[in-house]
């Protein structure tokens, strides 16, 4: 049963828990409107929270104060709303500008506007895209059964402005954005039975696409947005792989084996679905190429766990969930030359989702005995915790990059 949206919402705050040894020292220059200021605020944050960025104090002249980049930062609001950001990024040791550029906002939406310039610098400073300009996706979880409430929630990426797009007495799992970042898919059992939705989130548009018998699971978009990888059980109850045309709700099997094979996710080409299946004994991921015959070939090894697969934006990394030492972990595996290294140490890591830039994952863990959310970059050496202020939080993905 749908619930008013009357309940509080899980409030997420960042905890740096490891970062590199020597961050690059910056300095704002904050200039422009204070009706424009909390850009500002949020560029900050963003930089200082990014474990690779270190944000000092401005002083008179940019050589006393320590940094490497000073960043002038001249925020100014038209009278119909409309903001205009002008940044220019001044490498102290050259005393040369590292570039220039003028971004547009609104007065109403300063904090997006924020996240864009910290995703400038953050290029600038380490040639590396940024992924402030993203949200997240996650499922919130108060109280105890039989009583509990879930919520599916979207949220900036640092975990500000939480807005619940679905509320409920039974479980919401698997939310997946959609490759242009409009649309939600999710599992939901509302009406005590899985089902298979997709909502629009500036409107709250929903759809029922999948509540066929059995298991509705494992929602994954295509790269072009016009299909979904599910999990279905069937008449026979084993659970298999199956591809569902959103437009036409053309229905195709993609898998057929006795063993259990699910949480698809598509290759970036969409020629391809990598997934779960433990055909071989034990959970494992394995490559099916579409439309071509063959049988699908195992690419995961090393452990006799390994599950959830997610392929990077750029196509070069899987990450996958993987048993080590007795804990359930995240690992990364080179897609070209196959190499793979572990990069989180919990004992109930699970849930990866990789951010917009490739370089760091989101994923769920454990925390004295709470569900928690954190990150880690790709080398392992940042990493984050995400607390919730109230019940527990599980089930996160990043989103694309907000224009």
């Amino acid at each position: 049963m749908l619930l008013a949206p009357c309940l509080a919402v899980a409030q997420l705050r960042i905890e740096i828990t490891s970062g590199v040894n020597d961050p690059v020292p910056v300095a704002i220059n904050e200039k422009g409107d204070p009706a424009a200021a909390l850009a500002a605020t949020v560029v900050q944050s963003d930089l200082a929270s990014s474990g690779r960025i270190r944000v000092v104090p401005m002083a008179a002249s940019a050589r006393n104060s320590g940094a490497d980049f000073v960043l002038d930062l001249d925020s100014r609001v038209a009278g119909d709303g409309t903001v205009r950001a002008t940044v220019t990024l001044l490498n102290v040791a050259t005393n040369q500008p590292v570039g220039t550029e003028t971004l547009n906002g609104t007065s109403g939406n300063l904090r997006l506007l924020g996240h864009k310039v910290a995703d400038w610098v953050y290029q600038k400073v380490l040639g590396v895209p940024g992924a402030f300009a993203s949200r997240i996706a996650y499922v919130s979880v108060d109280g105890r059964a039989p009583r509990q409430r879930f919520q599916l929630i979207v949220a900036d990426s640092d975990g500000e402005t939480p807005k619940p797009v679905l509320e409920s007495e039974q479980p919401i799992m698997s939310p997946a954005f959609s490759p242009d970042g409009l649309w939600l898919a999710y599992v939901s059992f509302e009406a005590r039975v899985a089902a298979i939705y997709v909502q629009k989130l500036a409107t709250g548009e929903r759809r029922r696409v999948s509540a066929r018998r059995g298991v509705n699971g494992a929602p994954g978009w295509s790269p072009d947005g016009r299909k979904l990888a599910l999990t279905l059980s069937g008449s026979a109850g084993n659970l298999d792989v199956y591809v569902l045309d959103l437009a036409t709700q053309d229905l195709t099997r993609v898998t057929d084996d006795p063993g259990i094979d699910t949480e698809a996710v598509w290759s970036n080409d969409g020629q391809a679905l990598y997934f779960t299946s433990d055909r071989s004994g034990g959970p494992q991921i394995y490559r099916q190429q579409l439309g071509s015959g063959e049988r699908p070939k195992r690419v995961s090894f090393g452990s006799p766990y390994n599950a959830r697969p997610r392929i990077s934006p750029d196509g070069k990394l899987l990450a996958m969930v993987t048993l080590d030492n007795g804990g359930y972990r995240i690992a990364l595996q080179d897609l070209a030359g196959g190499a793979g290294r572990i990069v989180t140490r919990g004992r109930f890591d699970e849930s990866p989702a990789f951010a917009s830039n490739s370089s760091m994952l989101i994923y769920a863990g454990r925390d004295n005995g709470r569900d928690i959310l954190a990150t880690v970059s790709v080398d392992g050496q940042i990493t984050q915790r995400l607390k919730a202020d109230r019940g527990q939080v599980r089930e996160p993905v990043f989103g694309p990059r907000l224009n």
